[in-house]
């Protein structure tokens, strides 16, 4: 399954966007990978709007309770978290909340459902810009992607690097009077829109 769901646009990037019917909180930002034979080693990506973790999780909870089972158990590695809460309440219950350092990765954040099993989701930081998110987005919900949390942002940021670095280029090139426009097939770009969704989107 894939769900995206995004803010207010900002970008053609957030301009789709998912409301389940029972869910009347702001939109949340989620990409789901397709379940598969060969799982992923992500299961999809999250990009909360800020490192709150209480006021972020009941939404993500929520939603993905329908999805996958009632969600009791989420973990994070505290390095990006200023505070990470024991307990989230989600409607009807309440969801326990745990931490670990060294045994997960700092950009991961793990859902247990006692009846469904286990889901790890690639978390976006809130201030990504919107081009470089939906890249990640999409990364983290490729069909056996076999690259981790950390391994995404580090690939992400270069990609970024490189991206300023030709605009940097092109607006040098512009003031000094250039005309010629670039073969923009000769160097990468970071996509500004998630593409290759699964038949199974729970919507757009």
């Amino acid at each position: 399954m894939t769900a995206t769901i995004s803010s207010s646009p900002t970008s053609e990037t957030e301009d789709r966007f998912y409301r389940p019917s029972s869910y009347s909180s702001p939109l949340l930002r989620l990409s789901l990978a397709p379940a598969g034979p060969a799982p992923a080693l992500l299961d999809g990506a999250w990009w909360p709007r800020c490192r709150d973790l209480g006021a972020e999780l009941p939404s993500l909870t929520a939603v993905l309770d329908p999805l996958w089972g009632r969600i009791t158990r989420i973990t994070v590695n505290p390095t990006h978290w200023p505070t990470v809460p024991r307990k989230v309440p989600v409607a009807g219950h309440v969801v326990k909340v745990g931490w670990f350092l060294a045994e997960q990765d700092p950009h991961e954040l793990l859902l247990l459902s006692y009846r469904m099993g286990r889901w790890n989701l690639l978390v976006v930081p809130p201030q990504t810009p919107p081009d470089s998110a939906a890249w990640l987005m999409a990364a983290a919900s490729a069909p056996q992607g076999t690259s981790s949390a950390s391994r995404l942002m580090e690939e992400a940021a270069s990609l970024r690097t490189v991206y300023e670095a030709d605009c940097a280029v092109e607006a040098v090139w512009d003031s000094e009077g250039g005309h010629e426009a670039p073969d923009p097939a000769a160097r990468p770009r970071i996509p500004t829109v998630v593409a290759g969704l699964s038949h199974h989107s729970t919507g757009w």
